[in-house]
């Protein structure tokens, strides 16, 4: 392995996904947060705890736009990360992955990744705007998320570890296997403590945007990523030196 090479790939394929999810948020998203954020406005001056004057709206609007820019630098950061792990998945599973070039099998493991590591947990809690949600529970609904995530991913791996003792029918054994696991966790794992009291159009937009704006992300990592390894080939050993 082209180490060097290796980490210019998984870290570069990282950020330009992550740009990319950036952008595709602040078109999609963005404006979900924006009306929920105005429910949530409306009610700080309906309760007295801030006041609707010139000074909150022109500090609000300085805030939204710096939180507006800095998104897509965030998704750069956050892709980053989230490419660096990818890339090391892919590097150990390169193999065993089906597909005739490394774009299929990049856009498959991102595939796998994607349900695994988001989708899944995203039915069990899935995302939710501003107005939902209490600051007393934050750190309980973060763990449950977390959790989730980790649980789902680890039983992945484990069932295809496991499935490499049977000599036939390995994927099936697998899916099957985690398919089981999974759903029993589902029901297992208790439900987002807070209640969803915010539009229901409103919460619905938002979560089915949020799910387009991440699947951009796993989309554009597994087509990035296949292509510069494809061209690059930081598989293949470096020649050795003749003396």
């Amino acid at each position: 392995m082209k180490t060097g090479l290796f980490l210019a790939i998984v870290l570069v394929s990282g950020a330009l996904s992550g740009t990319i999810h950036g952008l595709v948020n602040l078109g999609i998203v963005e404006p979900y947060l924006d009306k929920a954020i105005e429910i949530e406005n409306r009610n700080l001056f309906a309760f007295g705890k801030e006041e609707d004057s010139k000074q909150f709206w022109v500090e609000y609007n300085s805030y939204r736009d710096w939180q507006k820019g800095g998104n897509v630098l965030a998704g750069a950061v956050l892709g980053t990360s989230v490419g660096a792990l990818f890339g090391i998945v892919y590097a150990l599973s390169r193999h065993a992955l089906p597909g005739s070039t490394d774009v299929k099998k990049a856009f498959l493991l991102a595939g796998i990744m994607w349900l695994t590591l988001y989708m899944i947990p995203f039915l069990k809690y899935p995302a939710n705007p501003p107005t939902v949600g209490s600051g007393e529970t934050v750190v309980l609904r973060a763990i449950l998320y977390l959790s989730f995530i980790a649980i789902s991913g680890f039983g992945a791996v484990g069932f295809y570890q496991l499935s490499k003792k049977f000599k036939r029918n390995k994927k099936l054994v697998a899916m099957a296997g985690y398919v089981t696991f999974i759903s029993l966790v589902f029901f297992a794992m208790p439900d987002n403590p807070d209640e969803v009291t915010a539009p229901v159009d409103l919460v619905n937009g938002f979560r089915f945007m949020s799910v387009l704006g991440v699947s951009t992300f796993w989309v554009s990592m597994g087509i990035i990523l296949g292509l510069f390894w494809n061209r690059f080939a930081p598989h293949e050993q470096t020649s050795k030196l003749h003396t």
